[in-house]
């Protein structure tokens, strides 16, 4: 049987708030494109054969004209909606909460147009090209129904920033496998050369998740109950969030689900501080003169 091509899932959802509006999205590309035209165009060249947006209602309409419009005959589109109200019956948002319910809630929603592996990225980072080609052989060859999901992992050394500080889920790998993931945060490396966290130091290779994951939609069904059970304990709460690296970790904590560790020495790159935006240009050109990406990504 002619096995599926693998579907991209991104978190866009947070795009409009995050940077005050889609329009105000700084261009980091020479023909002025930003981070996630780059994740897309590798996964087209990786073979991924639908993208499918998470974002809100009211970006909606700038979304498509700002990015996905770019993108009509290239591959195929899908948007779904990230909002309050989406929560299981029986529950009901409280008064004064104002923001969605997290990463969780955010790929749930992407339930109704995915039947195939898929990958989840988020919408601001750039993981290189090799990121996209090793998810896509793991996920060419996951089966629709099982529960041996994957991510890709960074070298903490290939994710910092030079410009301050940043948060990053520390990987125990066991034997190939994830064992756990946990939240370090002010993550920097000194002026001595060691990386330190607010939790002790890490070591140059320690492996680290940038919320690149491959999954088969059995995902769906735990992010369902996991949803519920989530609002049953913290539904109340105005900030409160579902969080898809703590349902991940649950899982495999339990035994329902193995996460198998993909390593890659691609070089992440993000706007995390305001003078981290050069040095993403700077490392964008210089692939563009490498001969990795053309000069203008969709002419």
């Amino acid at each position: 049987m002619k096995s599926m091509k693998p579907t991209l899932v991104i978190m866009a959802a947070g795009m409009g708030s995050r940077y005050g509006g889609l329009k105000q999205i700084d261009p980091v590309g020479p023909s002025g494109e930003i981070v996630l035209d780059y994740s897309i165009y590798d996964a087209i060249q990786a073979g991924f054969g639908k993208v499918v947006f998470i974002i809100r209602p009211e970006i909606e309409a700038d979304f498509k004209e700002a990015i996905g419009s770019k993108l009509e005959g290239r591959i195929d589109i899908e948007y779904v909606f990230q909002t309050l109200g989406k929560i299981p019956s029986g529950f009901s948002v409280p008064k004064d909460r104002t923001k969605p319910w997290g990463t969780g809630q955010a790929v749930l929603m992407a339930a109704e147009v995915v039947n195939e592996p898929f990958a989840v990225i988020n919408a601001d980072d750039f993981y290189g090209r090799v990121t996209f080609e090793v998810i896509a052989r793991k996920l060419a060859a996951t089966d629709v129904n099982g529960t041996d999901f994957s991510m890709v992992g960074f070298y903490i050394k290939n994710t910092l920033s030079d410009n301050g500080s940043v948060a990053r889920g520390y990987c125990d790998v066991q034997n190939g496998s994830l064992a756990t993931v946990t939240e370090y945060f002010e993550i920097e490396r000194k002026s001595n050369g060691t990386i330190q966290h607010t939790e002790g130091t890490m070591e140059d290779n320690d492996m680290v998740s940038m919320n690149t994951w491959g999954f088969s939609p059995k995902l769906f069904s735990f992010l369902q109950s996991g949803f519920t059970t989530f609002l049953e304990k913290e539904g109340t709460e105005l900030k409160s969030e579902y969080l898809l690296p703590e349902l991940i970790d649950g899982l495999i904590h339990s035994g329902e689900a193995t996460v198998d560790v993909l390593p890659t020495s691609e070089k992440w790159m993000g706007v995390t501080h305001p003078k981290d935006k050069p040095l993403v240009m700077e490392g964008i050109q210089a692939l563009v003169n490498a001969g990795l990406y053309p000069k203008n990504l969709w002419k």
